[in-house]
């Protein structure tokens, strides 16, 4: 089981770049055998343009969240206090191995949905095999090779 989450633009290219090492939400998943995150870019792009493996999922007060998270957290304090004020927990995905895809997919290409989902949402792990295939056949080289 894996997990498709919905995120602005910016944070996914954040992701993508480095700068951005933490993925705060103010709720999590219950299953804790996830390992994978598809990303779903939302307006404008509205698609699925990447995903990460997770290294490890933190709990804990802001404050302290804060602290651990700041140096690669790729939003501003006041942001992050905005987006946690009046919450006791708050959690953060660390993200490991992030791959943008070298084209991006539909929901309906990969995961047979319509919509978006709010926040996140449980998905098939046989997933990675559909996109392979699909970047194949966009004749994409997948996963990317690195040219630098």
């Amino acid at each position: 089981m894996e997990v498709l989450l919905s995120i602005k633009p910016q944070f996914a290219d954040a992701i993508f770049s480095g700068e951005k090492q933490f993925e705060f939400r103010k709720v999590i998943f219950r299953q804790r055998n996830i390992r994978k995150i598809y990303l779903y870019a939302s307006r404008p792009v509205c698609s699925v343009v990447g995903e990460f493996e997770i290294r490890q999922v933190i709990a804990r007060d802001p404050e302290t969240l804060w602290s651990v998270t700041k140096e690669f957290s790729g939003i501003t304090r006041e942001y992050f206090d905005e987006y946690f004020r009046g919450k006791n927990i708050a959690y953060a995905i660390q993200v490991s191995s992030p791959l943008k895809y070298p084209e991006p997919f539909t929901l309906m290409d990969l995961f047979n949905v319509k919509r978006p989902p709010q926040s996140f949402m449980y998905v098939d792990s046989c997933v990675e095999q559909l996109v392979l295939s699909l970047a194949i056949l966009k004749g994409a080289k997948y996963p990317p090779q690195n040219t630098g």
